[in-house]
């Protein structure tokens, strides 16, 4: 079995919010492994989680879609998701798809925490 096209690293940001380092390139190869991350979050106590797409290479519409699958999972846990990282090319993506309607975009971490925990 192939490995899958990005890794993900979770960490607790504060007691109610966590990061997801997203690394790699993000395609549908890699929904099981978001949704793992996700849920380790979930299983956390985060209800603030921060998609950081730093280290992100590469995404491609299958890659959205399971970011679709993921802000569907959020929602009915009423969790509030950002995400940080994005290059100018991704944001606009973001904007075209919509996505910045549900994922608020923000420059870093520490940004995003403080507008989604006020």
């Amino acid at each position: 079995m192939a490995a899958p096209a990005a890794r993900t690293e979770v960490s607790m940001l504060a007691p109610h919010a966590a990061a997801i380092a997203i690394i790699g390139d993000v395609t549908a190869a890699c929904e099981q492994q978001l949704m793992q991350a996700h849920e380790q979050a979930t299983d956390g106590g985060a209800s603030v989680i921060v998609l950081d797409f730093t280290g992100m290479e590469y995404m491609n519409s299958g890659g959205i879609g399971m970011l679709v699958t993921l802000l569907v999972r959020a929602q009915r846990r009423q969790q509030r998701i950002a995400a940080v990282g994005l290059t100018e090319h991704y944001r606009q993506i973001f904007q075209l798809t919509r996505l910045d309607e549900a994922i608020s975009l923000y420059d870093d971490v520490e940004g995003a925490l403080r507008a989604l925990s006020s």
